[in-house]
Parts: structure tokens; C-alpha cells; sequence
């Protein structure tokens, strides 16, 4: 099994930047690639950005030339960071893991989400 600890939500105003974070324990050498959703109020559950392994990288188009997603394999870690954040931006942004072998593979494992407010 694998377990998710996000951090870095908060709030920020229009135009600023924000950094998440997400440490990965467990069966971590099992991690085929990581990412991160968010989920706005009365909406759908969408994926941000992710990036395998292997460091192939890809993003919504809604946050393309804004968000960048990066993995330090050392540490088990992924982060997103956020610039030019924009008020529709805010949302609850949850980092996943898609686990590859191991009990219970294939598997995504969720963290327990971080809140982004962006203020206009």
C-alpha cells in the first residue's frame, strides 16, 4: 500500500503563486506515476497534471504555461507549482498515485486533499 500527505494549500490572491507538495510512503517502489487533481465546489473531480516515473509530464490545458509538476524520486515526492493563479483555480487539489505491483496493484491511491483559495 502506499500513503499520500499533501501540503502547501492556502490562500492567495489572483496573479500569486502557491506550491504543493505531496510525500509518498509505502510500497513506494511500485509508483508508476503521480499526479494531482482538484475538485471545485459542484464540479467533477479533474487531473491538473501528472507525471510518470520516468518524468514524461503532462497538464490540462486549462493550466498549461501556469502549473508545473516535478517528482525528486529521492524523497518520494512530487510537487505542483502554481503561478498566475486565477480565482477558478480554487478547488480542493488531491495528489494520486497509480501503483503499479504489489497487493493490490493496480491501484490509485489518493491523498487526503489540500484547499487552494485564490482570492480576485
Amino acid at each position: 500500500q502506499v500513503q499520500l500527505v499533501e501540503s502547501g494549500g492556502g490562500l492567495v490572491q489572483a496573479g500569486g503563486s502557491l506550491r504543493l507538495s505531496c510525500a509518498a510512503s509505502g510500497d513506494t517502489i511500485c509508483i508508476s506515476a503521480m499526479g494531482w487533481y482538484r475538485q471545485a465546489p459542484g464540479k467533477e473531480r479533474e487531473l491538473v497534471a501528472a507525471i510518470t516515473s520516468g518524468g514524461s509530464t503532462n497538464y490540462a490545458d486549462s493550466v498549461k504555461g501556469r502549473f508545473t509538476i516535478s517528482r525528486d524520486n529521492a524523497k518520494n515526492t512530487v510537487y505542483l507549482q502554481m503561478n498566475s493563479l486565477k480565482p477558478e483555480d480554487t478547488a480542493v487539489y488531491y495528489c494520486a498515485a497509480q501503483v503499479a505491483c504489489g497487493p493490490g496493484a493496480p491501484g490509485l491511491y489518493w491523498g487526503q486533499g489540500t484547499p487552494v483559495t485564490v482570492s480576485s
